[in-house]
């Protein structure tokens, strides 16, 4: 709009997206019980990169056994081209390369049971939610670098950025998550909770539109 004189930049702003609870979403960090855990919370659908995690999952855990494991929450059997079907899934925990947690009103608790929260989406985001909710919980972040996924990570500071439609980039960002050890991690996911304080807080979103709409009363 700006860039084709349709609207004044004095009337202009960009929301960073609906933005997150602090208070809901508070830090909860792992302990260091030698595995690391990662998760995906999403719709389970081929366009959130599900097909590229499991496979870099399988991968993580030919190469790491018992030490990794790749979590999955989310509803399975959508209404949508790209759905993961129940049975896929099923194949899928059987060859224990996920685990695959269903659905849960209490997404906080499932976070905070986790070192790392992934999202390897290649679809039309806007800021996802679940990534916000992550860095609110100070856990380190991997997504791709995708419209709205990317404004979550300042990559290699609070987590890492992978290309889109990429398992192999995928599989290495996680493996670089495994290998800096749980301290880095806890520093990353400080980073994670500080950027969501300064750039996410939903009160800071909620203020947009309050001036907004005195903004227009006063008009």
């Amino acid at each position: 709009f700006l860039d084709n004189h349709l609207a004044h930049p004095s009337i202009t702003d960009r929301l960073p997206g609906s933005g997150v609870d602090l208070s809901r979403f508070s830090a909860r960090l792992s302990d260091d019980d030698g595995k690391v855990r990662f998760l995906v919370v999403a719709r389970m659908l081929y366009d959130k990169g599900i097909g590229h995690y499991v496979e870099a999952a399988r991968r993580l855990k030919a190469e790491y056994g018992d030490r990794v494991e790749c979590r999955l929450l989310g509803f399975v059997g959508v209404n949508n081209p790209t759905a993961v079907s129940k049975e896929e899934m099923q194949q899928w925990v059987d060859e224990g390369v996920v685990t695959y947690l269903g659905v849960s009103d209490k997404v906080e608790d499932e976070m905070a049971e986790v070192d790392c929260v992934a999202l390897p989406s290649f679809y039309r985001e806007g800021v996802p939610k679940s990534l916000l909710e992550a860095g609110a919980m100070a856990k380190p972040i991997i997504t791709t670098d995708n419209v709205g996924c990317r404004e979550t990570v300042d990559h290699t500071v609070n987590g890492y950025l992978c290309e889109p439609k990429s398992t192999e980039s995928l599989y290495a960002a996680m493996k670089e998550m495994i290998e800096v050890g749980h301290s880095q991690r806890l520093i990353m996911g400080q980073a994670s909770r500080e950027k969501m304080q300064s750039t996410f807080d939903e009160k800071i979103i909620i203020k947009k539109y309050m001036d907004a709409v005195e903004s227009a009363l006063k008009a």
